[in-house]
């Protein structure tokens, strides 16, 4: 129950509902437990109004015998039926209040867990697959709303039913009600034996659980490339096996339920062997037994039947909730890397866009590889710079640092004079518009994905953006214009509009400092002079950093920066790298020499 000590927070914001649903089921199994009474003091009635008869003439000899009892045992029956009634009302009503409370924490509980996941850095997704993630927040919380939901539920009722029916068994008598119990020892035994067997093979199954997921997702995700090296067959094999795993993971516990149950009821059935038995020997003695007493005790016996066999079922969802729970406090736990200061009392304010690296080396925490060594330059507010080098040089890390994905190792970042780490993280990633290499659009209207950066857009504003991006015209094209869904990823699109539409979402957040990481190596160079003549014009007076392979001689850059072997090569303006005579000059080259081929 360690695990589950995190739920008790729930349970007091919930605390009246619980309180409540323990009420009614107390209620509902005080009325349970009244029904034998009712039936012994009917059989005894009926028994001593026979012997009565039979001591008197016979039954033949009282006309009145048939009409009295008759009218006796339908009263008895009503009141059987009226106690089954209200017994009925407060099991609704148990059930409206303890089960609700379960599907509230449920919620709740789904509401953090995914409200934590967004706060953690990336290092932390580069940890953990996305089926892994998936099925913490989906199958773990449901198996921790089986406990807070059936498992409470029926844990009290089954402490309820205990309670008033043994006391009431005691007040009749201590010797059958000890013998009619004998077995509860040997239960007790199988409960603890079962329990621990339960809750190892719960754990193994949810890890493999989180790997099926995880398979099936990736699968899903990567199915243009599964289709066209023809390995579906091979993904279907690879699904199949881990399937098969968590088949036979499953089968090991359910063979502990079927080994279980059945002995559950053979121990249920030795008691009442054991009840009509020393019953039958106690009536015959004259102490104080009567054949009421023994179809009350059979009743009383056989009503213990499903709480007694539940107490299995209740252990093995604890144990599952408890091996659920674990899984999902491990992530709970898990502090995000980048730490956000807050607003501290700043109101939100626009960033004039002064960027300084100071000495900035970086080391990416997982891997331990050096992306970074001793990065230094600045950018004034306004100011064009291009960050130009050989793939894995460290270009798109720098943009990953600029928006807080990553802290620096050594050194700092200075954005308009204030370490980046002082900065509010929301206001800085909210004033900077980045378009990252790895585009991603969301499964929404084009329109949806143009403003998700901003609240409030209208139509008119997101054309405008679109028609910056130089990509009205394909979305003019589509079935439903901006009313069009991307499907998953933008998987509707061309790559080259999925960069346009991405660059159309970071212009609309109308950002103080624009980012983009390689995001026009799919467009064509018409489009590419239409998107950086927006950059030139509209955002004359922002501060713009472009990553890129190519260089673009229709830009104007205030400074260039050359990446190789994660520190900076070459620094300047155009006309003083071509002067140097670098690596700069020498990809000028290449490049000119390709668009006159072409």
């Amino acid at each position: 129950m360690k695990q589950l000590s995190y739920l008790n927070k729930f349970f007091w914001k919930y605390r009246w509902r619980l309180l409540l649903g323990i009420l009614f089921v107390g209620l509902a199994n005080w009325f349970r437990v009244w029904q034998p009474q009712v039936i012994r003091e009917a059989l005894d009635t009926v028994v001593d109004q026979v012997k009565y008869y039979k001591e008197h003439g016979g039954i033949a000899a009282h006309p009145e015998a048939v009409s009295e009892l008759s009218s006796k045992i339908a009263w008895f029956g009503a009141a059987v039926i009226g106690l089954a009634l209200m017994m009925g009302l407060f099991m609704f009503f148990m059930r409206q209040t303890i089960i609700v409370m379960s599907r509230l924490i449920e919620y709740d509980l789904r509401k953090e867990v995914f409200a934590h996941y967004e706060k953690l850095d990336l290092a932390f997704y580069k940890r953990n697959s996305t089926g892994d993630l998936m099925s913490r927040i989906s199958e773990d919380v449901s198996k921790v709303r089986m406990f807070l939901g059936p498992t409470i539920l029926y844990g009290l009722d089954l402490s309820f039913l205990f309670v008033l029916t043994i006391s009431s068994m005691l007040r009749v008598n201590v010797t059958l009600t000890l013998w009619s119990l004998l077995p509860l020892p040997f239960l007790s035994v199988s409960i603890y034996w079962v329990s621990t067997l339960i809750n190892r093979r719960s754990e193994k199954i949810q890890q493999q659980l989180s790997a099926l997921t995880s398979t099936a997702q990736e699968v899903y995700s990567g199915i243009r490339v599964v289709k066209s090296y023809v390995q579906e067959k091979a993904m279907g094999r690879w699904f199949a096996d881990q399937s098969e795993e968590f088949r036979q993971k499953s089968l090991k516990l359910i063979r502990i339920d079927a080994f279980f149950f059945p002995l559950m009821a053979l121990l249920i059935g030795v008691s009442t062997i054991i009840t009509v038995y020393v019953g039958g020997l106690l009536v015959v003695q004259g102490k104080g037994v009567t054949a009421g007493n023994i179809a009350e005790f059979v009743i009383y016996i056989n009503m213990l039947t499903w709480p007694v066999t539940a107490i299995g079922w209740i252990a093995s969802l604890t144990q599952q909730a408890a091996a659920s729970q674990k899984r999902i406090n491990e992530f709970l736990k898990t502090a995000p890397a980048i730490t956000d200061p807050g607003e501290n009392g700043q109101a939100p304010a626009a960033l004039k866009g002064h960027i300084v690296f100071d000495k900035v080396s970086f080391v990416y925490p997982d891997t331990g590889i050096k992306a970074l060594t001793n990065i230094s330059f600045e950018v004034l507010p306004g100011q064009k710079m291009a960050i130009i080098g050989r793939t894995g040089s460290g270009k798109t890390t720098m943009a990953d640092l600029l928006v807080r994905m990553y802290d620096v190792s050594e050194g700092r970042i200075l954005i308009d004079g204030k370490d980046i780490r002082q900065h509010p993280l929301a206001n800085l990633r909210r004033r900077i518009g980045y378009v990252p290499q790895d585009v991603f659009l969301f499964s929404d209207t084009v329109f949806g994905n143009i403003a998700f950066g901003k609240d409030g857009i209208t139509r008119e504003e997101a054309e405008f953006y679109a028609k910056s991006a130089a990509v009205h015209d394909d979305i003019a094209e589509l079935p439903k214009g901006y009313d069009t869904v991307v499907g998953e990823r933008g998987v509707t699109l061309s790559g080259g509009q999925k960069q346009r539409v991405s660059i159309a979402r970071a212009f609309a957040k109308d950002p103080d400092i624009v980012v983009l990481d390689d995001c026009l190596s799919a467009v064509d160079t018409n489009t590419e002079s239409r998107i950086l003549g927006y950059l030139e014009t509209a955002l004359a007076e922002k501060t713009a950093i472009i990553i890129t392979h190519r260089i673009y001689s229709m830009l104007e850059f205030d400074k260039i920066i050359v990446l190789d072997d994660h520190s900076i090569a070459e620094m300047g303006t155009h006309d003083e790298l071509m002067a140097k005579g670098g690596y700069y000059a020498e990809l000028f080259e290449k490049q000119s020499a390709g668009e006159m081929t072409e």
